[in-house]
């Protein structure tokens, strides 16, 4: 007999999830979409969250400020793969859904590798031109990308991960 799911108010950990997934979702959206579809990130932009993405990278994040193309491919899939797939988490915590578990171990995999090795990896150690400029300003912005992917392999670590607290 398989076990029963607990209810969300009993998986309290688990609105931290909601939470920041939900975020994700907003910020996979301003972020990573709208330079990917409207292009370069440039001073005075007319749109309010495109100035906003300039002001951030600016000084800060000069891979996101001008991304070589493959930056682009990674925006993009922020953008069109990972944005859809925050509200499909974030249904999956809430209902308890226990065949999330595969998907989001895949996630977490793919999400703190991409952001964990390719990005913080040019963004600190590679090439001068790609390096990070300001470490406190990026840093706060863009580790919980890292941290809350390891975070989700770990509470998914065991099959039916809903019939459990964490």
């Amino acid at each position: 007999m398989q076990a029963q799911n607990l209810p969300l108010s009993q998986r309290k950990f688990d609105y931290f999830f909601i939470v920041i997934f939900s975020l994700f979702f907003i910020t996979s959206m301003i972020s990573d979409m709208l330079p990917t579809v409207y292009g370069d990130l440039v001073p005075g932009h007319p749109n309010p969250l495109m100035k906003a993405n300039y002001d951030y990278a600016n000084g800060c994040d000069p891979l996101f400020l001008h991304p070589p193309v493959w930056m682009r491919f990674v925006t993009g899939l922020s953008a069109f793969v990972y944005g859809p797939f925050y509200l499909i988490l974030v249904f999956s915590f809430i209902k308890g859904k226990n065949w999330i578990q595969l998907p989001a171990v895949m996630y977490g995999t793919m999400i703190s590798t991409i952001t964990g090795v390719i990005v913080f990896g040019v963004e600190f150690f590679g090439e001068a031109q790609w390096r990070c400029q300001d470490p406190a300003k990026f840093l706060p912005l863009n580790l919980p990308y890292v941290l809350v992917p390891i975070l989700l392999i770990i509470r998914m670590r065991k099959e039916l991960p809903f019939t459990r607290k964490f």
